[in-house]
């Protein structure tokens, strides 16, 4: 994470719990992952979900020239993930993906796919998430997740 980020946390113990200031924080970590390899962006956040965006890219295609499954699983453990750091005390614990799952529904070859993730249930250890990997342009369902992130106690 961008040093500047590491400092917000370390002094306040979360990332910001504004939303906009949040969608910054985790926006600006995007160089050093690979949500900046592929322009992956945080576009919303509440207490019960986060949306992201991606641009369909040669980057993000398979050799048939579909959205690559992997690709939508990746999004989907991105949205959740960021999520999971919501409000919670960093310095403590740190979300840790422990199991992904997908369905693919239809297939995309370009335009921008958002992924919705939104709170299952919320425990001390574990967060689940359901994600709806969906196309912009035209709302249809692309694929449906499940994403269970452990908060890993941080040593």
């Amino acid at each position: 994470m961008r040093p500047e980020v590491m400092a917000y946390i370390q002094e306040n113990g979360t990332l910001p719990t504004d939303p906009q200031a949040w969608l910054e924080a985790m926006n600006a970590a995007r160089p050093f992952t690979v949500a900046g390899a592929l322009n992956i962006h945080f576009t919303d956040v509440g207490d019960d979900f986060a949306v992201l965006e991606m641009p369909i890219t040669d980057a993000t295609r398979q050799p048939f020239g579909l959205l690559h499954g992997g690709v939508s699983l990746l999004l989907a453990e991105t949205a959740a993930s960021g999520h999971a750091t919501w409000k919670v005390d960093l310095r403590e614990r740190v979300p840790v993906g422990v199991e992904v799952s997908g369905s693919h529904l239809r297939s995309a070859t370009e335009g921008t796919v958002q992924a919705v993730a939104r709170v299952v249930q919320r425990g001390r250890h574990f967060i689940v998430h359901a994600v709806e990997i969906r196309l912009k342009e035209s709302n249809e369902v692309l694929s449906l997740c499940r994403v269970r992130n452990f908060y890993k106690p941080v040593k």
